[in-house]
């Protein structure tokens, strides 16, 4: 039997710890030379395997960073995943999130209204908005906190398809900007991240107050603002 190319070995590795979660969502990998020291191979190895967990999904490259890790999709929907690697994948999930997130926020702002929102669900949305505004400086806490935000908004609606929805998914749905990657170490990163932090604390007031057409319009405006840097993001790097 054929020995297994060297490059094919790497890429394995490194997949099963990215699909493991023992390297996180967000997490830089190690540099080209630590993996070459690690594995004892050489560059153009290190190179190839790297490319093929790019080709994957699994990873992102930025120049001068080094190599990221993306969060993997979710192993209960493998079979039928849609891969989020283009541009065009990424505007696309957001259209989709548009036409699902604004009206699971009216229904959470709806509950709120008839007190029927659990507090228990109601204190992790408002956690989980603060776990966001304070990850900054860690982008792969910052994806988790991200997910955990919209997700608790489908919880709260109380409807369990708009939550299946979103598990299904999962924090893939999460874009990562060069900014986000690049965390404190960029004004134009912190400034971005305020910003996402402050629309989120915008659909949290509304929901609280029981506005459901505030609550959607709120929700509106912030997938809308993602789906504007999602696109600036890509003008920079062209």
């Amino acid at each position: 039997m054929k020995a297994p190319r060297r490059s094919d070995v790497l890429a394995e590795g490194l997949r099963e710890q990215i699909m493991s979660g023992t390297i996180s969502a967000g997490q830089k990998l190690p540099s080209e030379s630590a993996l070459i020291s690690e594995h004892h191979v050489s560059r153009t190895v290190v190179r190839e395997a790297l490319g093929r967990l790019h080709a994957e999904g699994l990873i992102t490259t930025r120049r001068g960073l080094g190599s990221f890790a993306l969060t993997p999709p979710p192993a209960h929907t493998a079979a039928s995943h849609r891969p989020v690697r283009s541009l065009r994948d990424r505007l696309d999930v957001i259209d989709y999130r548009l036409a699902l997130e604004p009206e699971a926020a009216a229904l959470a702002a709806r509950r709120c209204s008839s007190s029927q929102a659990p507090d228990q669900q109601l204190s992790a949305l408002i956690a989980t908005c603060h776990g966001f505004a304070s990850s900054a400086e860690n982008p792969a806490q910052a994806i988790q906190h991200d997910f955990s935000f919209h997700r608790s908004i489908a919880l709260l609606s109380g409807n369990p398809y708009l939550s299946d929805a979103l598990d299904s998914l999962g924090p893939v749905m999460i874009s990562m900007p060069r900014t986000r990657l690049e965390g404190s170490d960029s004004e134009h990163g912190r400034q971005r991240h305020e910003l996402a932090a402050w629309e989120h604390q915008q659909i949290i007031d509304a929901v609280v107050a029981g506005d459901s057409a505030g609550a959607a319009a709120a929700m509106r405006v912030h997938l809308g603002n993602s789906r504007r840097r999602v696109i600036g993001e890509h003008g920079e790097k062209s």
